[in-house]
Order: structure tokens, then C-alpha cells, then sequence
């Protein structure tokens, strides 16, 4: 989303997601670097993503144009989340709890 998107518009487009529509658009390349960068570390696909320790809930990751949904394991180490807000960061990326609905910019 563009970066002076409001907390109330990153919970309609994930409310969109969750209906399943999703914008029909070349990838927002920041996305794809995150995804490149989170799952290098972190692999969501092939053996890596059900090993022992692996901090997905769910894989492969729902990756879409203009965003990259992770459902983490509960038990998950710190340091996952920690490399999820720094890349968040790194490209200038929204983050989203679901949990709770919060919206922060990880920049």
C-alpha cells in the first residue's frame, strides 16, 4: 500500500484478501523482496518449511501482489518476529496483527 495509507485502509484490504479479491497488477516489488528475504532465512516451501523449528503455522505463505500473509506458530522464537519487523522496515512495509487488528509501520 502506499506508504500514507491509514491503519483503517490496511484492515479493508486485508478484509479483501480474506473475501479472496485481490488486485489484478504487477507485484509492488518491495513485497517481493520481503517475501525473497523472509523466506530465505525462513523457507515455506520444500523440506525446510516442516522441519523442527520452523516458524510457520501454515505454508507455502499466501503471497499476492501486495502482500505476503504469515500465520506463525504459536511458539515461534522472538528472534522470527524480530526478522519480520526488520525487513518490514527495510522496504518500507505495513505490518498487520491479526490478532488484534493493529496496523504499525515497521520504518
Amino acid at each position: 500500500m502506499d506508504q500514507s495509507a491509514e491503519p483503517d485502509s490496511v484492515r479493508a484490504a486485508n478484509a479483501r484478501c480474506i473475501r479472496g479479491e485481490h488486485p489484478q497488477r504487477p507485484a509492488d516489488p518491495r513485497v517481493v523482496a520481503f517475501y525473497d528475504a523472509l523466506t530465505s532465512s525462513y523457507p515455506d516451501r520444500g523440506p525446510g518449511a516442516v522441519a523442527a523449528g520452523s516458524p510457520w503455522a501454515a505454508v507455502p505463505l499466501h503471497a499476492e501482489a501486495d502482500h505476503i500473509q504469515m500465520r506463525l506458530d504459536e511458539n515461534c522464537a522472538d528472534t522470527v518476529l524480530e526478522t519480520i519487523e526488520k525487513y518490514a522496515a527495510h522496504f518500507r512495509l505495513d505490518l498487520l496483527d491479526l490478532q488484534d487488528g493493529s496496523v504499525y509501520r515497521a520504518f
